[in-house]
């Protein structure tokens, strides 16, 4: 890891840069697959199957059979624990349910805001070294808390050609309507153009690898909405004097082992808290069965040591991050001067891994400092909010000659005209 002690302020955007992310060579790859998925339907997704997972299909959708058999296969206590985390993300996330309030802004004119559920969306989960059945918890269980109708769910298969029971398990907790054997770009194409098996969505969501990011903003330019832009994971942590090195070198290798472009960041007050967070992360990592992976993550990391408390937050809102752990005695107090991160962690005991699987918030976050400007997948995420308006004669009356004036400074005299004519015939003229 790169230390970095007392940075200018004029260094800090060079120092919190992202590992650099070259899509330029991946793009008309994914542009070709998509065209080709478009075109060629359910064949053309079980051939990139074959190309690309190494798995030949005979059909894309999972069965009922292969539902039980992964029931069967899934250990009675991780049932009991994605039980748990279901019931937590789902109380979570149905405390953010929309209430229409009707407001007269005006005597006579009355608006508000109706939510209407996204009919159909479509979920990624990606295959690879890992079953990422979390992911599945944290994308089905708002949709289906939010009332959409068909939640489509796409997965790459293993070399068997099966799905990994503890995602199909998870899906059927959480309420997934139709799951099927496809992954990488071909998933993508499938779900936002539709194929004979696998239906078109409005809205998919979902992280992945390079490809699967590139994807999904492709489509997202020809109608199809996503959740965000994304890149690799992160995490930041602000460290005292009086933080655990320990777990904060938990933490800092957990989200290292996501993968080589991972990036994890220590901002603390204290060189005591420095020094020995370094020696815990050299120490964990030798045991870490993901060595390998986070050794490169851990290339692309910095420690950095910061004068004082203002320096650590302004530094941690420069940079963003997806996850933000504040670990020191006044957590509560720099907690509300936080303003650019995906979901913060706080105090000794909340560790990001709860976050990713069972204390109820989502793990799908902005990364790559959109956290700026995007916010991590919410109920609000599966929703689309439709405005009315109703006006009465008063409220013509009340409204009608602004709406007038405006539309004459404007030229478009067809709108003028639209309102004169109502207050017209209010008038008996």
């Amino acid at each position: 890891m790169n230390v970095i002690k007392y940075p200018q302020k004029e260094e800090w955007d060079e120092l919190l840069k992202r590992p650099v992310m070259n899509v330029d060579t991946l793009r008309e790859t994914v542009c070709r697959v998509l065209d080709d998925v478009k075109t060629g339907g359910d064949r053309t997704v079980m051939a990139y199957e074959k190309q690309f997972d190494h798995v030949e299909l005979e059909r894309l959708a999972v069965t009922e059979e292969e539902m039980d058999e992964a029931e069967r296969l899934v250990s009675p206590e991780l049932k009991d624990a994605l039980r748990l985390a279901h019931d937590n993300i789902g109380k979570f996330h149905a405390s953010q349910r929309f209430e229409t309030t009707k407001v007269e802004v005006r005597p006579g004119v009355t608006c508000w805001q109706k939510a209407v559920p996204i009919e159909r969306v479509g979920l990624y989960i990606p295959g690879g070294t890992a079953p990422l059945f979390s992911t599945v918890l944290m994308l089905a269980t708002p949709a289906k808390i939010a009332g959409c109708e068909r939640i489509v769910l796409c997965t790459p298969p293993g070399k068997d050609g099966k799905v990994h029971p503890a995602v199909l398990f998870t899906a059927k907790v959480a309420g997934v309507s139709d799951i099927f054997k496809a992954g990488g770009v071909q998933a993508i194409g499938a779900m936002a153009y539709g194929t004979e098996s696998i239906p078109s969505v409005y809205k998919i969501f979902g992280p992945g690898n390079q490809y699967v990011m590139e994807a999904k903003q492709q489509v997202s330019l020809h109608g199809v909405a996503i959740d965000m832009p994304a890149g690799p994971s992160e995490v930041c942590v602000i460290a005292d004097e009086n933080a655990d090195c320990a777990f904060i070198a938990a933490d800092l290798l957990s989200q290292a082992e996501h993968g080589p472009d991972s990036q994890v960041v220590l901002i603390t007050t204290s060189e005591k808290t420095l020094t020995g967070v370094q020696q815990e992360v050299t120490a964990q990592l030798e045991s870490l069965p993901r060595k390998s992976i986070a050794s490169q993550a851990l290339d692309n990391s910095k420690l950095v040591l910061v004068h004082d408390d203002d320096e650590a937050m302004d530094m941690a809102n420069l940079y963003a991050p997806e996850h933000l752990i504040i670990q020191t005695d006044n957590y509560a107090e720099l907690a509300e001067r936080v303003v650019n991160a995906g979901s913060v962690f706080l105090g000794r005991y909340a560790c990001e891994s709860a976050g990713d699987y069972a204390s109820g918030t989502n793990h799908t976050l902005p990364t790559n400092g959109y956290a700026t400007s995007y916010s991590g997948v919410n109920l609000d995420s599966y929703f689309r909010k439709i405005t009315f308006q109703h006006i009465s004669s008063r409220g013509i009356a009340n409204i009608g000659p602004a709406v007038a004036e405006m539309a004459a400074a404007e030229s478009l005299d067809g709108h003028k005209n639209a309102m004169t004519l109502r207050m017209k015939s209010l008038s008996g003229n």
